[in-house]
């Protein structure tokens, strides 16, 4: 008489790293009906239906993207294709950065996060127009373009999409209506009790005028006396002005404090960033609480979306020029070239995240019970020159890549067009 198996799949032999839980060592995770059902040494192969070999590989939780762009269509060049960013490049969760807004966030959740077969949550825009690409119709974002109440009421009504707000504070928009816009944003948060993802660096140019007055140097220790617990100060290595990083070369004397205040800080990767300044800040033990890839169509080699206005096309002079191919694993490769461990980077993209999005009894954790959303990850030997948009390098001592996710037990290879291809130094 046969026995039927226990369970539908077991990820044998693999280093599992699980910070939420306490895991960090050799364990076999065994799903059953789309749920983590074990994870544990030596589980018996026989009790599973599929055995995948993950012998020599990474098993994380399903990785958090918490800086993503997938309006797909809505945003112009800047939204990605959400399963590409996601699933297809070993990432089971992301969460769109100021896409949606109140106005535009029915479209999101019927076209862009229902059909997905990613997991998609959304920081809301503070701003009516969304992730409209500022860097081309800044007016649109004026205080006269925000509706505290309309999205306050947006946020609440849909809690399982809306996870935060998101807000800028860059010298450009400082330079035409000063701090009233982040006031608005952080009046927002406080109402809604959801974090605040601010913006920092510059990002859509000054006016003819100029600065007006202001100092990008001061727009940090304006902006965090605003802010509350959890809020998060986005693009901290920033190449842009108004990061961390001062123009006399410093980190500002605020970060510290606001740390110690319980802000989070995510490195919001992309083009913006600066291995040069980011040595700079972690030197002054500034570790980001989470990763953020922040990837877009203007910073990936992808093609526009059909009817992109010619005026798109001019890649040498838009502000976000960037690497050609990127993901959220190549990201974490990123940070341990900058000195940071392994054990110090998965909690930036698994327990800090689901945190972040107040959402740990659902995400970011190999806990008995929940969704099998988990990433499986190779590590290349080698040494691995990466390159920021300063053409600055570091060298990488080996080289992280995506293989395959589970996404609630669903398995989904690695095949996104954007994932980088490793080249040895």
């Amino acid at each position: 008489m046969s026995i039927s198996p226990t369970f539908d799949l077991l990820l044998r032999g693999g280093r599992v790293i699980d910070p939420a839980s306490g895991i960090d060592g050799i364990r076999d995770v065994a799903v059953r009906n789309g749920k983590i059902a074990a994870v544990q040494a030596d589980i018996l192969p026989t009790s599973a239906r599929e055995i995948v070999d993950v012998t020599g590989k990474l098993v994380l939780p399903g990785l958090i993207d918490t800086h993503a762009h997938v309006y797909q269509y809505v945003s112009g060049r800047f939204g990605m294709n959400p399963d590409m960013v996601g699933v297809q490049s070993g990432v089971t969760t992301l969460v769109d950065q100021g896409g949606p807004s109140c106005m535009t966030l029915p479209g999101f959740r019927h076209f862009i996060a229902e059909p997905a077969k990613s997991r998609i949550y959304a920081f809301l825009s503070a701003y009516l127009v969304g992730g409209l690409e500022g860097h081309f119709y800044p007016n649109l974002y004026s205080p006269d373009g925000v509706d505290i109440d309309a999205t306050v009421k947006a946020a609440l009504a849909n809690p399982d999409l809306v996870r935060g707000i998101k807000a800028h504070a860059e010298i450009g928009g400082f330079a035409r209506w000063g701090i009233r816009v982040l006031e608005m944003a952080a009046e927002i948060g406080k109402r809604t009790e959801l974090p605040v993802y601010v913006h920092f660096g510059q990002l859509w140019g000054l006016p003819e005028s100029g600065t007006n007055g202001e100092d990008v140097d001061t727009i940090l220790e304006r902006v965090i006396p605003l802010l509350k617990e959890g809020d998060v100060l986005a693009h901290p290595f920033t190449r842009h002005p108004g990061g961390f990083v001062n123009r006399d070369g410093e980190v500002h004397p605020v970060i510290k404090a606001a740390i110690d205040r319980g802000l989070k800080i995510d490195v919001g990767h992309g083009s913006h960033f600066s291995y040069r300044l980011a040595k700079k800040a972690i030197a002054a033990g500034i570790v980001p609480t989470t990763l953020g890839a922040d990837i877009h169509g203007y910073n990936t080699d992808v093609p526009a979306p059909a009817g992109t206005p010619d005026q798109h096309e001019d890649e040498e002079n838009h502000p976000f020029a960037g690497q050609a191919k990127f993901s959220l694993v190549q990201a974490m490769s990123s940070m341990m070239a900058l000195g940071l461990t392994l054990e110090q980077v998965v909690p930036m993209v698994t327990s800090n995240p689901a945190k972040m999005i107040g959402l740990s009894d659902k995400v970011g954790s190999l806990k008995v019970g929940m969704d099998a959303d988990v990433s499986v990850i190779s590590t290349r030997p080698g040494r691995y020159i990466l390159r920021d948009n300063e053409n600055t390098e570091v060298v990488a001592d080996g080289l992280m890549q995506p293989l395959f996710c589970l996404r609630a037990g669903v398995r989904h290879d690695a095949v996104a067009a954007i994932l980088p291809e490793a080249v040895a130094a």
